[in-house]
């Protein structure tokens, strides 16, 4: 082959591969945009929170793929911290299970970047203001896997470590209810 038709073959590659992802990747963004709302119904009430997947597309679909299986259902918040976060979503009910998969820590800063993979100093898009539904994880940043937190009046030292990728919008009062071992009846789409 000569090294011209190398040469356009690699760009025909390369502009292929770019156009599949971006494809892929618009797919999965908008078909997780029609469904922004979660309820979570616990032996406590109902809370609900809107997702963000426009500042955290990963976050969102790693979170809207797990309630669609289910994998939520009859779960328990393990960690519950007055004025501070209940936290649930670990099938072992301890703080050490998760789904299997994981997912990197995703954080959007406000000048519209989408960080991934690390911790951040910018002005964050989604701040832990109160009732920020965000992802928990160890001390990986991309170890989170399906536990989630919810805050309890703002936790601002957390912005930029932790992926927010909702708030609630119903249910605050709930979420104050909430007790270590409280379950998670089932976790579906509005």
């Amino acid at each position: 082959m000569k090294p011209n038709n190398i040469i356009s073959l690699l760009v025909l590659v390369a502009v292929a591969g770019a156009g599949i992802y971006y494809f892929m990747y618009r797919t999965t963004t908008t078909t997780i945009m029609g469904k922004n709302i979660v309820v979570i119904e616990t032996d406590k009430g109902t809370i609900k929170a809107e997702l963000r997947p426009e500042e955290a597309p990963k976050t969102v679909a790693n979170f809207i793929g797990l309630v669609e299986k289910k994998f939520y259902d009859g779960l328990v918040f393990h960690r519950v911290v007055p004025n501070f976060v209940i936290q649930g979503g670990d099938p072992k009910g301890d703080g050490t299970g998760g789904s299997g998969a994981n997912i990197p820590l995703e954080i959007k800063c406000q000048d519209g970047a989408i960080m991934e993979g690390k911790e951040v100093t910018c002005p964050v898009a989604l701040p832990h203001s109160d009732g920020a539904l965000a992802m928990a994880r160890s001390a990986d940043p991309n170890s989170a896997s399906s536990q989630f937190y919810i805050t309890i009046g703002e936790q601002a030292f957390l912005d930029g470590k932790y992926a927010v990728f909702g708030y609630v919008t119903e249910g605050k009062d709930i979420v104050r209810l909430i007790e270590q071992g409280s379950t998670i009846k089932k976790i579906h789409l509005e």
